[in-house]
């Protein structure tokens, strides 16, 4: 690992240098949809000319890839280190919602991630968060209310109001919510939308009031309702949350109108690929290169008015080049003319992160988290891929006879109060526990588990730690810290992603879930504005009627 950073200290010394170059390739035009062989000039940092050429090449040139929607801290990595690994892929940008820390940390968390994109060569656009707390009913540790939100949106690098989860608001005239929304308004930038499921004249009342994304349609009916509407919809392949093959028919007519992200990625999934993988399973499906490409990288800088480069004259020097249009493995990654990744090697050089927290509670007894059930009990259904659940209602013999339904807790972790308890069906584990400080939105601790012993102990690691991912067996502990606001590592993303591997394939093969990513799916089950049913530190939420149950 010495010589591994070592070798990074030297070459973003290197790439930090605005560089003048001439870069000899076939180059992929987008907008008119040919590839030519061309001669790109490159002075301190923009492209200065572009001449085509009759000669032969080994390679192409394209613009970066953007996601279009990506919350940094899922990836449990602070922004520079996130960084680090997306440019491998040949991401140059992303359109960062940052209110997951804003729901621990208010207008502090903001500015963090702002501070600590802006030390690396990397283009992150932040937004301002649209809800926070995401809902009343559950215990975040900031809010940020109207006038808080129009002074960040006064602001040049607050580029748009993040995603309205609380579409209820919109649908009611919310004061708050549409005072959001006409600050968006009157500062000319745009507001992302949440509102999975919504449909019919809800959905048009919704998209009417200015709302202009949603990555979270599920179904493809769904979708194309929205974008009839008037809606941008966004192809999400996350590490819980995967629509791609659901929504991926809309590119043969709806290619102007679309975008890819994220959403949210944990660091292994973010070590393997990007938004590069997304391009590649379309181009592989048959759907037409240039399409694809304009969903990928255009799309994007139109639509959020981003000030990226798209590989024309007096553009900054932002693009990446390949060999290979079928996989799509990225050879360098240029941006601002800056060489930032180069044949699997990130050039970023690493800062030095500073933890800013918010955590203030004790450590847990096993009687915290007795609980007698109800003759019958309603319970979570966890589906994999899905951010959304089924509510089940079970028998409490069924319930004490069932493997499969665990126990799902929630605690507070800005004051001492109560445990929240309630019951999950499949996650599998059949023995252990597994917890984590990152449970959407207000990101209490989440825990499931076979036992309350072994909850108990899966939650005190996490308080012990002042935040992160566990997984327990009886003796056998393992932990991931996340000092950061209990959202995020200050170690080298690298690290991050082998120890979260560590956890992750603990969970499934000594725990014994079969979800494909159950730390992520874990962070769901507290999303209140997610229907159908979840559980926040207040208890047990139906979001279907906006009310606890």
């Amino acid at each position: 690992m010495v010589g591994k950073d070592a070798i990074h200290r030297v070459s973003a010394a290197i790439s930090n240098i605005s560089l003048n170059m001439q870069i000899k390739s076939n180059l992929i035009d987008i907008i008119g949809r040919r590839i030519y062989p061309a001669e790109i000039t490159v002075e301190n940092g923009i492209i200065i000319s572009i001449q085509e050429t009759n000669a032969v090449h080994n390679q192409y040139i394209l613009p970066g890839f953007i996601d279009a929607h990506v919350h940094i801290e899922s990836s449990l990595l602070v922004p520079s280190e996130f960084a680090r690994l997306a440019v491998l892929h040949g991401t140059v940008a992303t359109v960062s919602d940052p209110h997951e820390i804003a729901n621990v940390l208010g207008l502090q968390g903001v500015e963090f991630m702002i501070e600590n994109g802006r030390q690396v060569p990397f283009h992150f656009f932040f937004g301002a968060p649209s809800c926070v707390p995401a809902t009343i009913f559950e215990t975040a540790g900031a809010a940020l209310g109207s006038k808080e939100v129009d002074a960040l949106l006064k602001r040049d690098e607050i580029l748009y109001l993040t995603e309205m989860m609380n579409y209820p608001g919109v649908l009611f005239e919310d004061a708050e919510v549409m005072a959001k929304i006409v600050s968006a308004k009157k500062h000319n930038k745009p507001v992302d939308g949440h509102a999975p499921g919504l449909q019919g004249e809800q959905a048009i009342k919704y998209i009417a009031a200015g709302i202009s994304t949603d990555h979270e349609c599920y179904t493809l009916e769904e979708a194309l309702e929205k974008l009839n509407a008037g809606m941008k919809i966004l192809i999400r392949e996350g590490s819980a949350a995967r629509n791609f093959d659901t929504l991926i028919p809309l590119m043969k007519e709806h290619a102007a109108h679309l975008m890819f992200c994220s959403d949210d990625k944990h660091p292994d999934s973010l070590l393997l690929g990007h938004i590069n993988q997304l391009v590649e399973r379309a181009v592989a499906l048959g759907y037409d290169l240039f399409d694809v490409l304009k969903v990928a990288c255009l799309n994007p800088i139109a639509h959020y008015k981003l000030p990226v480069g798209q590989l024309k004259v007096g553009d900054s020097a932002d693009f990446i080049i390949t060999k290979d249009l079928k996989n799509f493995i990225i050879d360098q990654t240029y941006i601002n003319g800056k060489l930032v990744a180069s044949e699997g090697k990130s050039l970023i050089e690493p800062v030095k992160i500073e933890p800013i927290n918010q955590f203030n509670i004790g450590k847990k007894t096993v009687q915290d988290f007795a609980y007698e059930p109800k003759e019958t009990e309603l319970v979570i259904e966890c589906l994999d891929g899905q951010l959304i659940t089924n509510k089940l209602s079970v028998a409490r013999s069924q319930l004490l006879a069932a493997n499969d339904c665990l126990k799902l807790v929630v605690v507070n972790r800005y004051f001492e109060a109560l445990v929240a308890i309630s019951y999950v069906k499949n996650f599998g584990l059949n023995q252990g526990a597994i917890a984590g400080s990152v449970a959407h939105d207000s990101h209490n601790i989440i825990a499931v588990g076979v036992s309350d012993a072994e909850i108990c102990n899966a939650v005190n690691l996490i308080i012990e730690n002042t935040g992160g991912l566990s997984a327990v067996m009886g003796s056998k502990q393992l932990v991931l810290p996340l000092p950061v606001a209990g959202l995020m590592s200050n170690a080298d993303a690298w690290k991050v992603a082998a120890d979260y591997t560590d956890l992750d394939n603990f969970s499934k093969h000594v725990l014994g879930s079969k979800l494909r990513a159950p730390f992520m799916s874990l962070s769901f089950m507290a999303l209140l504005v997610i229907p159908h049913l979840k559980l926040s530190d207040k208890g047990l939420f139906d979001g279907d009627t906006f009310q606890f149950v």
